[in-house]
């Protein structure tokens, strides 16, 4: 199970609409590495501003790699940090995240990051079993 959904989140899940606010808090609680790595990155782009803040470092085991995975790899829930954040997120090799701004002076270096290129010169043999 990747979210530790309450009780009450789940019946307004089951109602119809659900709070946004109530599931990122959600994904906070249920996603802590996640939601710290992302947060850091948020808050070093405001800081030194530039294109982009990017995380390098693997994660330290497994359990913190899939909070990333699974924060990441799901729709909704990467919408809803984007969302709450005000960012564009990106990910490679199952640890780099990075977190762009909204402004579309960016676009290009997005685009190459997010690229096929990108992926490839992001690859080292120390990446293989991520």
């Amino acid at each position: 199970m990747s979210l530790d959904v309450s009780p009450a989140l789940l019946e307004q899940a089951e109602r119809g609409e659900v709070d946004e606010a109530e599931f990122v808090d959600c994904v906070r609680t249920s996603l802590p590495f996640a939601w710290e790595m992302i947060s850091s990155l948020v808050a070093q782009l405001k800081v030194d501003g530039g294109e982009f803040a990017d995380n390098q470092t693997p994660p330290p085991d497994e359990q913190a790699r899939g909070q990333l995975l699974r924060a990441l790899a799901s729709d909704a829930i990467r919408g809803a940090l984007q969302r709450h954040f005000g960012v564009r997120l990106a990910f490679q090799n199952c640890h780099r995240v990075a977190v762009f701004p909204l402004d579309s002076s960016v676009d290009e270096r997005l685009a190459r990051f997010t690229s096929i290129r990108g992926q490839l010169l992001n690859q080292s043999p120390t990446l293989r079993d991520c």
